[in-house]
């Protein structure tokens, strides 16, 4: 099949590329980097002629609330008129575990608003929902960082390996559409602070951990469950440890 993934030279995208070319599919990486551009649709149409399927994993470049909100509203209503001309028969897009239940919060808003227009298009898709990659431990940490003190809330926590959320979004791309969101997730779950006191001890890092349960997470405080997989998601296999020693990541 001839699959276009856009964001396809970011970090799930470029997985994504290589693993669905090792499977004798023609995988296109769509980015600006490539001359596409979602958000005034430059290259859309090109890119997308005889595509079977396409498989949306970018993200905005900025977290603020309206930025966000702009970013996948435009770009996603961009995407899906593209592919409506073009008779792309199959949606994936990549997405977050929580949206459905925090929509007061600016990011996971807009994520949600890129579903419904997902949903509402007529287009066959496929949602993926994710918890957090082991990759941006490191961002989450600085971003919770006041000084030499990291505050984290204790509320759960299940982060997941890139590699086994490419592994998923090229599986759901490959199949039948779903027509509805997936889940998953890492094969542990942790205390968000307990997780970052141990991780900071393997990295090396001096910084301490503070558990603060009204410290936000991105600009929002999170609740219990908010980031964690409900019944039924689809697990991973790599737990942190192994992965960080295996990436020689710190």
């Amino acid at each position: 099949m001839k699959i276009v993934v856009i964001g396809g030279t970011g970090l799930i995208g470029s997985k994504l590329v290589t693993k669905l070319g090792e499977h004798g599919h023609q995988a296109v990486p769509a980015s600006p980097n490539t001359g596409v551009n979602t958000l005034t649709g430059e290259g859309l149409d090109e890119a997308l002629a005889d595509a079977n399927v396409v498989i949306d994993v970018s993200n905005s470049p900025s977290f603020e609330d309206a930025a966000v909100l702009n970013f996948f509203r435009t770009s996603t209503g961009n995407l899906l008129a593209a592919e409506k001309k073009a008779g792309v028969g199959h949606h994936v897009a990549l997405s977050v575990v929580g949206t459905e239940g925090r929509p007061d919060v600016g990011y996971f808003r807009a994520k949600l608003a890129q579903e419904k227009l997902i949903e509402d298009s007529g287009i066959p898709f496929s949602l993926v929902h994710a918890t957090q990659f082991f990759e941006f431990a490191h961002r989450i940490a600085d971003e919770a960082t006041d000084g030499d003190t990291v505050r984290m809330p204790s509320v759960l926590f299940q982060p997941i390996a890139g590699e086994e959320v490419a592994q998923a979004v090229g599986l759901a791309a490959v199949g039948a559409p779903l027509n509805r969101r997936t889940e998953i997730a890492g094969p542990e779950q942790f205390r968000m602070d307990e997780f970052f006191r141990d991780a900071l001890t393997a990295w090396g890092d001096r910084r301490t951990v503070v558990t603060d349960p009204h410290a936000p997470y991105f600009g929002a405080e999170m609740r219990e469950h908010d980031l964690v997989p409900g019944d039924g998601a689809r697990l991973g296999e790599i737990k942190y440890a192994d992965w960080l020693a295996s990436t020689g990541a710190r």
